[in-house]
């Protein structure tokens, strides 16, 4: 990123915070939010821990690297893909990855079984999975992103249509399918941290290791894109070949996560609306980080809550999916009052 593009970025964010009023100190508040998020770590790792404490810290261990692998690829997509489609109300879940994830499953149950599919290697299983959901947005991608926001937009609406095709054909086969293997697919739909794999756990951190070293390398880029398609190509920004860019980024972020764990389809809507919120700046060195806490924090607090406070065995994702459901409706309420 030239310096110009740099100084460029710091001016526009600066005049971001300032017509959005007083942001407070961004030190303080990712001080705040890293002691909690580690205050729910620790007691995630230790409440109600009985027994052999070599097994408890391991076996919850890998449950909170897999929280907080997932959080924050999450976060950091969410708020990646509102920046370029400059839209707070949109997250990647529309390009049609978590239908597919469920789709997979479904096929995978309906032509093996539920018993054959249980005895494939994970490591196949979750290559297979990541691979289809990012081969599916480069081919979107190649085929359609031919640039400017008619290509974006247009993007966005395919895979829409496409969201709602592989939806329909879960349905179908979901209805004829054998109904104790109708079990073992509905249990798939909704994210899990009980049954995270520590080898594909490990794996997935390398993808998502290498994502962010390219996303914090281009950090500066990002505040420039925040401004638009107009202005960032007025500042020298190949405006289409960074936006493909971040997509790919975005697409692997979410296949990662999206296949170790399942679907969390508000979590990214959730946590980067409330960022937006807390930091009101457009720079994304204090957002993504604000972001990815959030998303920490509520997983780690939620699973927290759900299983050492309240003792339930119920998955964390579908109380997530209803809290951002209602997120979401009051989001589309207060946009459409302004």
């Amino acid at each position: 990123m030239p310096p110009d593009l740099r100084s460029a970025s710091g001016a526009a964010s600066g005049a971001a915070s300032g017509a959005g009023g007083r942001a407070g100190s961004p030190v303080l508040l990712l001080a705040t939010l890293s002691v909690l998020t580690v205050a729910s770590i620790i007691l995630f790792l230790t409440v109600n821990a009985r027994g052999n404490w070599g097994f408890i810290l391991s076996f919850r261990g890998t449950k909170v690297a897999a929280m907080v692998l997932v959080g924050y690829a999450v976060a950091v997509s969410t708020v990646l893909f509102q920046t370029i489609t400059n839209n707070r109300i949109l997250t990647p879940s529309i390009m049609g990855f978590d239908v597919l994830y469920r789709l997979i499953q479904t096929v995978l149950v309906f032509q093996l079984g539920s018993a054959a599919v249980a005895e494939i290697d994970p490591r196949l299983r979750f290559g297979v999975e990541v691979g289809a959901m990012v081969a599916f947005s480069w081919l979107l991608y190649r085929w359609l992103f031919s640039g400017g926001v008619r290509g974006l937009h247009l993007l966005m609406l395919v895979g829409i249509v496409f969201g709602v095709l592989f939806r329909s054909l879960s349905s179908f086969l979901q209805r004829i399918i054998d109904p104790n293997e109708f079990l073992v697919v509905q249990d798939r739909m909704f994210a899990s941290f009980n049954r995270v794999d520590g080898q594909l756990l490990a794996v997935s951190a390398l993808a998502v290791l290498a994502v962010s070293v390219i996303i914090w390398r281009r950090m500066a880029l990002f505040d420039v894109l925040a401004l638009g398609r107009e202005a960032a190509i007025n500042l020298g920004v190949d405006h289409r070949r960074a936006v493909a860019l971040v997509l790919v980024l975005v697409s692997v972020l979410v296949s990662v996560s999206t296949a170790l764990v399942g679907p969390v389809t508000f979590l990214g809507l959730l946590v980067a609306n409330f960022a937006y919120t807390l930091v009101r700046t457009h720079e994304h060195r204090v957002i993504l980080p604000v972001a990815v806490l959030l998303g920490i924090l509520t997983l780690t607090g939620g699973q927290l809550v759900l299983e050492r406070v309240l003792g339930l065995n119920s998955a964390l994702s579908i109380v997530i999916e209803f809290l951002g459901g209602i997120a979401f409706l009051f989001i589309l309420v207060r946009r459409s009052a302004r």
